[in-house]
């Protein structure tokens, strides 16, 4: 991954200078000359290696004369090792000036500067190297029993399952001694040996000669923990969860005023043991530290299916389900760093999981073959929606030693109650409030065979509202990202027993998509959103029947139109990712033996 970045920066011996600014209505900059801006490269080869297996035993079992006893017993056991090696070479331009221009879609910049000339001044000052790298070890497993008393239609149904998931995530870091020796091995006089021109207009690495000359090899061999990986984002530290799921469940089928009915209803118990682990450092003191949580919730569902009238069906259903807990806000990340010994960070692994109670009712009318209007309205009360607050704790809960304090936090932790001295803990915490979730959604299917013999279509269309509520309903409005209050989409087809051809339109309205990061400071009342977008897609096969096998030919082409992706931050004509995914065509054969 190569990228040629614009920066600003107010610091240094020259100072960043915007002149001859205009703004518009939003105070957004429309033109301008930047003086004394800079470039940067910032050049990563990145190599991922994966290691994968899954076993998946099962067996199916049937008892009594009519075998009308059915036991189906399964279990699934899974590894995977994954790590990626991810330097960054980050050589900075010499001081420009550029003429900056914003039209509204995406902006533009120019300079006397030819950023795709490896002899143009490049230099260390302003840049830098960086050398981390993740290992990631996640496995997985369940054994899961399921006993069936009765028909496929009416019987009783009992099971109980165990799962246990184990992730770790470590970081290795040694950026600060790899930079040392690159500034030393490779002046700024020695940086034009190690680059080229680049196939985008701006310059790229000779990355392995690059690694040779800078002995980069020694220095991955030899990169320690650190407590976060910078090549993703993510922090060190593990999960550790068991799960235990029994549950029962009713199928039947009866006639209410001489209409059929089908129904299903059941509860689900569920209990969750966890243990959240990170590193630490605490004074001198770096070790990993273990937090651990529980909870367990009855989850209830039931459905019912009713023929109303010749080819009209009544649909409801109601039930709880369970999301569990980001690991991430959970785990540990303990800083301790308040001389006064009254205000700590921490991850928090009491957080509970989100809960949904969700009820569907819908009126489905049959048309005849596969013809169908189907209008479902939903509605959904979700809890457990996470914030930045503050717990009151005793220090003896925060798994802190004694001997990581400073003397000045001692004595104020003794004066204040020793162990049991509350201590005020910023982590993430469950909102006080439930997001209610209201929408509808109509499907469409209709066969055009009096058009045409294997013509038709399908369309579905989704609107959503969300309405936060309760005493931190403020709290959970600002955290509610990437729900669409529109969606829609539309597929027109012709098939056959040999051939068929879909051409499919997909439509999202624009919604919030996340808060500012920690690089986006000063913005406090902006948000990033997502554009509207639609999407035309091709998926076409085609089955050689004579053929052994009945190979079955296939062609689909992805965003046929060429659409971006692009969000923006607070106002239109400030874009915050641009992304240019471009066609993609696909070629396929697959046969039955």
């Amino acid at each position: 991954r190569i990228d040629m970045n614009l920066v600003g920066r107010t610091f240094g011996p020259v100072g960043f200078i915007p002149t001859n600014m205009q703004l518009d209505a939003n105070n957004v900059v429309t033109r301008a000359t930047l003086v004394n801006a800079q470039f940067f490269l910032e050049a990563r080869p990145y190599r991922d290696e994966v290691q994968y297996w899954n076993i998946n035993p099962g067996a199916t079992f049937w008892f009594g004369e009519d075998e009308s006893i059915q036991l189906d017993v399964q279990a699934n056991w899974s590894r995977s090792w994954f790590f990626r090696e991810s330097p960054t070479i980050l050589p900075a331009s010499p001081f420009t000036t550029v003429e900056y221009v914003n039209d509204g879609d995406h902006p533009v910049f120019t300079s006397s500067l030819d950023l795709n000339d490896p002899n143009a001044g490049w230099s260390w000052s302003g840049g830098r190297v960086n050398l981390n790298n993740e290992k990631r070890v996640t496995e997985a497993g369940r054994l899961r029993a399921d006993l069936r008393f009765g028909d496929e239609v009416n019987n009783l149904k009992v099971g109980v399952a165990h799962d246990r998931f184990y992730r770790t995530i470590v970081g290795f870091d040694n950026s600060a001694e790899w930079q040392a020796n690159v500034f030393e091995t490779v002046p700024d006089a020695q940086i034009p040996n190690f680059l080229r021109p680049g196939p985008y207009g701006f310059i790229t690495v000779d990355f392995d000669a690059f690694m040779r000359a800078t002995d980069y090899q020694r220095f991955f061999d030899e990169a320690p923990e650190v407590n976060s990986s910078q090549s993703v984002g993510a922090a060190s530290g593990g999960v550790n969860e068991r799960n235990f799921a029994a549950y029962v469940e009713v199928n039947g089928e009866t006639e209410v005023w001489n209409r059929n009915l089908r129904f299903n209803a059941g509860v689900r118990y569920v209990d969750t043991d966890q243990e959240i682990s990170g590193p630490v450092t605490l004074g001198a003191d770096r070790q990993w530290q273990t937090l651990e949580g529980s909870y367990d919730e009855w989850l209830p569902s039931m459905s019912l299916r009713w023929d109303v009238a010749d080819d009209w069906v009544l649909r409801m259903s109601s039930s709880r389900t369970l999301t569990r807990p980001n690991p991430r806000s959970m785990l540990p990340a303990t800083t301790f760093s308040d001389p006064s010994a009254e205000i700590a960070d921490q991850g928090n692994p009491d957080l509970s999981p989100y809960l949904s109670t969700n009820f569907d009712l819908g009126l489905e009318w049959y048309t005849g073959d596969e013809g169908m209007v189907a209008l479902t309205l939903f509605n959904k009360r979700v809890s457990g929606y996470t914030y930045q607050g503050i717990t009151v704790r005793p220090f003896r809960e925060l798994g802190i030693p004694l001997d990581a304090l400073s003397e000045n936090q001692l004595a104020a932790l003794n004066a204040n109650g020793g162990l049991d001295a509350p201590i005020n803990v910023r982590q993430q915490v469950n909102a006080n409030a439930t997001l209610d979730i209201q929408g509808w959604e109509l499907i469409w299917v209709q066969p055009l065979d009096f058009v045409f013999q294997g013509l038709g279509f399908m369309a579905n269309y989704t609107d959503i509202d969300l309405e936060p509520t309760g005493q931190e309903a403020d709290q959970l409005a600002g955290n509610l990202f990437g729900i669409a209050p529109v969606m829609w989409n539309a597929t027109a087809y012709w098939e056959n027993d040999v051939a068929s051809v879909r051409l499919s339109y997909n439509w999202v309205e624009g919604s919030a998509q996340r808060a500012l990061g920690n690089n986006e400071g000063g913005l406090t009342y902006a948000q990033y959103f997502g554009e509207d977008r639609g999407q035309l897609d091709l998926s076409a096969s085609y089955t050689l029947s004579w053929l052994p096998s009945s190979p079955q030919l296939t062609f689909n082409v992805l965003n046929i139109t060429n659409k971006n992706t692009r969000n923006y931050l607070a106002f239109p004509n400030v874009p915050g990712e641009i992304y240019e995914p471009g066609r993609t065509f696909l070629v396929g054969i697959r046969g039955t033996f």
